[in-house]
């Protein structure tokens, strides 16, 4: 027997959804709440906290400022949270999606360090002060943690802003796993692969920039055949709502596996990730040479 009925709604269960502003964090706040869920979903910008009032989604609560690059931002929204819950008769909270972030395209010779700063506060920093800030009320509602992230033991060329944050992420997502144990608090990964958002598909336009550094010469051959591959890649991206669907199946299980898997080429990644790590070098050195 399963242990998910997809049927059921999942009224009396709270969320809250980081950088729900747009791309995947925006679908999962919205098909959530369309399931009954209240769901506290976190923008940074005032229009994009008055567009997702005016969808009309009663479960749906804009959560207005939070910018993970500002831990000051958190208290405020952990007192707004604490005070919905307990008009709505919450116990506590079901679940911490964490979903903000971007990153940018790049060699890490060429790398605009202030733009990598700014997202190392954002995915990591921000994280842990979200999870450090939630905790009690997630203990309080049985809740667990979700974070939303790309094939984590994978170094990908060009795109290192995201995936060493997800290097990251992926070692305090297990930690946390671990550390949260005794009050079966679980840590579960969303792992992504192309995902159709509008970050997604500015890899052109973001190989375009980057080709105007004074030292893309450098690299140009590879990006100019990098892009190309690309491409066609973002032609084949699965849409986001396929990754909501799996955020839903992780927190209707009454045992969440540890890790979900979702997007166009996911299993290709798996498979580099169970090879040894000189052999997987080998293999994307050899792809990039």
């Amino acid at each position: 027997m399963s242990d998910i009925d997809s049927r059921a709604p999942m009224t009396g269960k709270s969320a809250l959804v980081t950088g729900s502003s747009s791309g995947i964090g925006r679908e999962t706040a919205r098909h959530l709440a369309r399931l009954g869920c209240a769901v506290f979903a976190t923008v940074r910008k005032e229009k994009d906290r008055d567009e997702l009032g005016g969808l009309g989604e009663p479960n749906l609560i804009p959560l207005f400022p939070l910018d993970l690059r500002d831990r000051d931002d958190i208290p405020s929204a952990q007192e707004f949270v604490e005070r919905e819950l307990r008009q709505r008769h919450m116990s506590g909270l079901s679940a911490l999606v964490l979903s903000a972030g971007g990153g940018a395209v790049a060699p890490l010779e060429l790398m605009d360090l202030d733009g990598f700063e700014r997202e190392l506060r954002a995915r990591l920093v921000g994280s842990v002060a979200m999870v450090q800030a939630f905790l009690p009320m997630l203990r309080a509602g049985n809740g667990r943690i979700l974070w939303i992230v790309t094939p984590a033991t994978i170094p990908t060329p060009y795109v290192a802003s995201i995936h060493a944050c997800d290097f990251a992420a992926n070692c305090l997502a297990r930690t946390l796993d671990i550390e949260l144990q005794r009050w079966g608090i679980p840590s579960v990964q969303i792992r992504c692969g192309g995902i159709k958002t509008a970050k997604g598909l500015e890899t052109t336009k973001e190989v375009e920039a980057i080709l105007r550094h004074p030292k893309a010469d450098l690299y140009r051959d590879s990006l100019e055949k990098w892009s190309q591959e690309m491409a066609d890649f973002d032609r084949k991206r699965t849409p986001p709502g396929k990754v909501a669907e799996q955020v839903e199946r992780a927190l209707r299980s009454r045992s969440p596996r540890r890790r979900y898997s979702v997007g166009y080429m996911r299993r290709a990644a798996a498979i580099l990730e169970a090879l040894p790590q000189s052999l997987a070098d080998r293999v994307l050195k050899g792809r990039f040479a």
